[in-house]
Protein backbone atom coordinates (compact mmCIF):
# COMPACT_ATOMS: atom_id res chain seq x y z
CA UNK A 1 0.00 0.00 0.00
CA UNK A 2 1.13 3.65 -0.54
CA UNK A 3 -0.35 6.68 0.75
CA UNK A 4 -0.57 10.14 -0.82
CA UNK A 5 -0.47 13.19 1.70
CA UNK A 6 0.11 16.46 1.36
CA UNK A 7 2.22 18.88 3.58
CA UNK A 8 2.26 17.40 7.40
CA UNK A 9 2.26 21.37 8.50
CA UNK A 10 -0.89 22.60 7.04
CA UNK A 11 -2.73 19.25 5.51
CA UNK A 12 -5.37 18.61 8.45
CA UNK A 13 -7.15 15.45 5.82
CA UNK A 14 -3.82 14.13 4.97
CA UNK A 15 -3.26 13.48 9.65
CA UNK A 16 -6.39 11.76 9.53
CA UNK A 17 -6.09 9.56 6.40
CA UNK A 18 -2.18 9.09 8.19
CA UNK A 19 -3.59 8.08 11.57
CA UNK A 20 -5.89 5.78 9.84
CA UNK A 21 -3.65 4.10 8.49
CA UNK A 22 -0.90 3.75 11.51
CA UNK A 23 -4.53 2.52 13.13
CA UNK A 24 -4.84 -0.04 11.05
CA UNK A 25 -1.12 -1.67 11.82
CA UNK A 26 -0.73 -2.23 7.91
CA UNK A 27 3.09 -1.21 6.78
CA UNK A 28 2.45 1.19 3.77
CA UNK A 29 4.81 3.81 1.60
CA UNK A 30 4.41 7.21 2.32
CA UNK A 31 4.61 9.87 0.15
CA UNK A 32 4.25 13.67 0.37
CA UNK A 33 3.64 16.24 -1.83
CA UNK A 34 4.10 19.68 -1.63
CA UNK A 35 0.58 21.47 -1.92
CA UNK A 36 0.44 23.89 -4.34
CA UNK A 37 3.30 23.40 -5.75
CA UNK A 38 5.20 22.11 -9.32
CA UNK A 39 4.83 18.43 -8.19
CA UNK A 40 1.39 18.93 -6.53
CA UNK A 41 0.10 20.33 -10.36
CA UNK A 42 1.91 17.32 -11.81
CA UNK A 43 -0.05 14.56 -9.09
CA UNK A 44 -3.07 16.18 -10.38
CA UNK A 45 -3.08 15.69 -13.94
CA UNK A 46 -2.50 12.75 -16.44
CA UNK A 47 -1.23 9.14 -14.72
CA UNK A 48 -0.74 11.31 -11.94
CA UNK A 49 -0.69 9.32 -8.14
CA UNK A 50 -3.49 11.60 -7.22
CA UNK A 51 -5.73 11.60 -10.45
CA UNK A 52 -8.21 9.79 -9.37
CA UNK A 53 -9.35 11.90 -6.58
CA UNK A 54 -9.31 15.38 -8.54
CA UNK A 55 -5.96 16.27 -7.13
CA UNK A 56 -7.22 15.72 -3.49
CA UNK A 57 -5.13 14.18 -0.35
CA UNK A 58 -5.39 11.63 1.00
CA UNK A 59 -4.98 8.98 -1.41
CA UNK A 60 -4.59 5.46 -0.58
CA UNK A 61 -3.50 3.09 -3.36
CA UNK A 62 -3.86 -0.66 -2.35
CA UNK A 63 -2.40 -3.14 -5.20
CA UNK A 64 -5.32 -2.05 -7.63
CA UNK A 65 -7.51 -0.85 -5.56
CA UNK A 66 -7.94 3.20 -4.92
CA UNK A 67 -9.46 5.22 -2.00
CA UNK A 68 -9.71 8.77 -1.32
CA UNK A 69 -11.05 10.70 1.29
CA UNK A 70 -10.06 9.92 4.71
CA UNK A 71 -13.14 8.53 6.19
CA UNK A 72 -13.37 6.26 2.72
CA UNK A 73 -9.88 5.29 3.40
CA UNK A 74 -10.71 4.67 7.45
CA UNK A 75 -13.47 2.62 6.59
CA UNK A 76 -11.43 0.41 4.03
CA UNK A 77 -8.79 0.06 6.18
CA UNK A 78 -11.53 -1.35 9.11
CA UNK A 79 -12.68 -3.83 6.60
CA UNK A 80 -9.31 -5.14 5.95
CA UNK A 81 -8.43 -5.41 9.53
CA UNK A 82 -11.20 -5.84 11.56
CA UNK A 83 -13.60 -3.00 12.69
CA UNK A 84 -13.06 -3.07 16.50
CA UNK A 85 -9.66 -1.67 15.70
CA UNK A 86 -11.21 1.91 15.05
CA UNK A 87 -14.56 1.69 16.67
CA UNK A 88 -15.89 0.94 20.29
CA UNK A 89 -17.38 -2.58 20.77
CA UNK A 90 -20.27 -1.21 23.01
CA UNK A 91 -22.96 -0.41 20.07
CA UNK A 92 -24.42 2.44 22.43
CA UNK A 93 -20.27 4.01 22.09
CA UNK A 94 -20.26 2.70 18.87
CA UNK A 95 -22.90 4.73 17.96
CA UNK A 96 -21.80 8.12 19.29
CA UNK A 97 -18.15 7.66 17.67
CA UNK A 98 -20.09 7.05 14.40
CA UNK A 99 -22.01 10.00 14.74
CA UNK A 100 -18.72 12.33 16.33
CA UNK A 101 -16.62 11.29 13.45
CA UNK A 102 -19.53 11.88 10.64
CA UNK A 103 -20.22 15.77 12.34
CA UNK A 104 -16.72 16.45 12.04
CA UNK A 105 -16.44 15.37 8.23
CA UNK A 106 -19.29 17.33 7.43
CA UNK A 107 -19.68 20.21 9.46
CA UNK A 108 -17.32 23.05 11.57
CA UNK A 109 -17.06 25.17 8.63
CA UNK A 110 -16.35 28.22 10.72
CA UNK A 111 -13.84 26.68 12.84
CA UNK A 112 -11.83 25.49 9.76
CA UNK A 113 -12.02 28.83 7.91
CA UNK A 114 -10.93 30.64 10.25
CA UNK A 115 -8.58 28.26 11.88
CA UNK A 116 -6.65 26.68 9.47
CA UNK A 117 -4.28 23.71 10.18
CA UNK A 118 -0.50 24.85 10.92
CA UNK A 119 1.16 22.81 13.42
CA UNK A 120 4.11 24.59 13.84
CA UNK A 121 2.47 28.11 14.92
CA UNK A 122 1.29 29.77 17.93
CA UNK A 123 -1.19 32.67 17.14
CA UNK A 124 -1.28 35.30 19.60
CA UNK A 125 -4.69 37.37 19.93
CA UNK A 126 -7.19 35.52 18.07
CA UNK A 127 -10.40 36.51 17.89
CA UNK A 128 -13.49 33.36 16.92
CA UNK A 129 -16.35 34.87 15.29
CA UNK A 130 -19.66 33.82 16.91
CA UNK A 131 -20.31 31.08 14.83
CA UNK A 132 -16.22 29.98 15.38
CA UNK A 133 -17.26 29.86 18.92
CA UNK A 134 -20.53 27.72 18.30
CA UNK A 135 -18.14 25.56 16.66
CA UNK A 136 -15.70 25.42 19.32
CA UNK A 137 -18.45 25.03 21.92
CA UNK A 138 -20.05 22.27 20.16
CA UNK A 139 -17.19 20.37 19.95
CA UNK A 140 -15.98 20.65 23.41
CA UNK A 141 -19.86 19.58 24.48
CA UNK A 142 -19.21 16.57 22.11
CA UNK A 143 -15.62 15.52 23.76
CA UNK A 144 -17.07 15.99 27.26
CA UNK A 145 -20.02 13.61 26.43
CA UNK A 146 -17.86 10.62 25.00
CA UNK A 147 -15.10 10.86 27.86
CA UNK A 148 -17.76 11.27 31.03
CA UNK A 149 -20.06 8.33 29.34
CA UNK A 150 -17.33 5.75 27.46
CA UNK A 151 -13.70 7.33 28.55
CA UNK A 152 -13.19 4.88 31.53
CA UNK A 153 -10.75 3.02 29.89
CA UNK A 154 -7.66 5.52 28.86
CA UNK A 155 -7.11 9.05 28.28
CA UNK A 156 -9.17 9.21 24.61
CA UNK A 157 -13.09 9.99 23.95
CA UNK A 158 -13.40 6.53 23.90
CA UNK A 159 -11.10 5.20 26.14
CA UNK A 160 -8.67 3.89 24.02
CA UNK A 161 -7.32 5.66 20.34
CA UNK A 162 -9.90 5.16 17.65
CA UNK A 163 -11.68 6.67 14.59
CA UNK A 164 -13.11 9.30 16.62
CA UNK A 165 -9.47 10.39 17.53
CA UNK A 166 -8.13 10.13 14.40
CA UNK A 167 -11.28 12.92 13.63
CA UNK A 168 -10.40 15.05 16.41
CA UNK A 169 -6.88 15.30 16.20
CA UNK A 170 -6.50 17.96 13.77
CA UNK A 171 -8.77 19.88 15.82
CA UNK A 172 -6.43 19.53 18.79
CA UNK A 173 -3.84 20.69 16.61
CA UNK A 174 -5.94 24.16 15.62
CA UNK A 175 -6.91 24.48 19.73
CA UNK A 176 -3.09 24.51 20.47
CA UNK A 177 -2.69 26.55 17.27
CA UNK A 178 -4.76 29.24 17.98
CA UNK A 179 -4.33 29.05 21.91
CA UNK A 180 -8.03 28.41 22.68
CA UNK A 181 -8.88 28.30 26.12
CA UNK A 182 -10.51 25.15 27.04
CA UNK A 183 -11.54 23.24 30.56
CA UNK A 184 -9.77 21.03 32.13
CA UNK A 185 -11.05 17.75 30.79
CA UNK A 186 -10.30 18.60 27.31
CA UNK A 187 -6.83 20.36 28.36
CA UNK A 188 -6.27 16.81 29.04
CA UNK A 189 -7.61 14.71 26.29
CA UNK A 190 -5.60 17.04 24.17
CA UNK A 191 -2.22 16.57 26.00
CA UNK A 192 -3.02 12.76 25.25
CA UNK A 193 -3.54 13.17 21.64
CA UNK A 194 -0.64 15.37 21.52
CA UNK A 195 1.75 13.17 22.97
CA UNK A 196 0.66 9.85 21.39
CA UNK A 197 3.82 8.49 19.57
CA UNK A 198 2.05 8.80 16.06
CA UNK A 199 1.15 12.80 16.56
CA UNK A 200 4.65 13.11 17.88
CA UNK A 201 5.87 11.82 14.62
CA UNK A 202 3.64 13.83 12.50
CA UNK A 203 4.66 16.61 14.38
CA UNK A 204 8.34 16.53 14.11
CA UNK A 205 8.19 15.32 10.40
CA UNK A 206 6.04 18.78 9.74
CA UNK A 207 8.78 20.83 11.38
CA UNK A 208 11.41 19.51 9.17
CA UNK A 209 9.22 20.39 6.46
CA UNK A 210 10.85 23.25 4.68
CA UNK A 211 7.89 24.41 2.31
CA UNK A 212 5.68 27.49 3.62
CA UNK A 213 2.17 28.48 2.65
CA UNK A 214 2.04 32.10 3.55
CA UNK A 215 -1.67 32.34 3.47
CA UNK A 216 -1.80 29.74 6.58
CA UNK A 217 0.69 31.86 8.37
CA UNK A 218 -1.37 34.94 9.69
CA UNK A 219 -4.69 35.30 11.03
CA UNK A 220 -7.57 36.20 8.32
Amino acid sequence: MKLIVGNKNYSSWSLRGWLAAKQSGLSFEEITVPMFGEMWDAMKSGDGGTQPSSGKVPILWDDEAVVWDSLAILEYLADKVGRDRFWPKDDVARGMARSMVAEMHSSYAALRSECPMNVRKRFDGFEPSEACKADILRILGLWAEARSRFGNGGPFLFGTFGAADVYFAPVVSRFISYQIPVPGFAAAYMQAVWEHEWMEAWITASESEEWVIEQYETIA
